[in-house]
């Protein structure tokens, strides 16, 4: 199973602003290019009008080299700036998604836990 597909969303840093593009890096050692063309469907007068060096943003996979560890990205028709919301948690493009999906699961475990620590504590104190 391949790691990245087409399409997927990935959070970038930002390492290098150039003339014609934007380079960035990801955790794993791939690198990316998110081409001018790729950054806004208007005029691009100035990149560092829509990045900063060191800038974790979100961009799409438009293509895929695994074989050089290279991705062709794009921010362009997405929300690609990474907000933090008030106590200083990233919100990536996928939102508070994950938290929706895994809450249930961790309240469950959590639930048979407690069951579990409180039956061993009641065979304790009849003791």
């Amino acid at each position: 199973m391949e790691k990245y597909l087409v399409s997927q969303i990935v959070v970038v840093t930002v390492i290098k602003i150039t003339g014609y593009g934007i380079f960035v890096s990801l955790e794993d050692g791939y690198k990316g290019l998110i081409h001018i063309s790729e950054i806004s469907d208007k005029y691009v007068g100035n990149i560092n009008d829509f990045v900063k060096i060191d800038e974790k943003i979100n961009a799409k996979i438009i293509g895929i080299d695994n074989k050089n560890k290279r991705l062709d990205l794009s921010i362009k028709n997405i929300n690609y700036k990474i907000r933090r919301n008030r106590s200083g948690i990233e919100e990536t493009a996928h939102g508070f998604n994950t938290l929706k999906r895994m809450l249930p699961f961790w309240i469950e475990e959590n639930l048979k836990n407690a069951k579990k620590n409180i039956k061993s504590v009641d065979k304790i104190s009849m003791k």
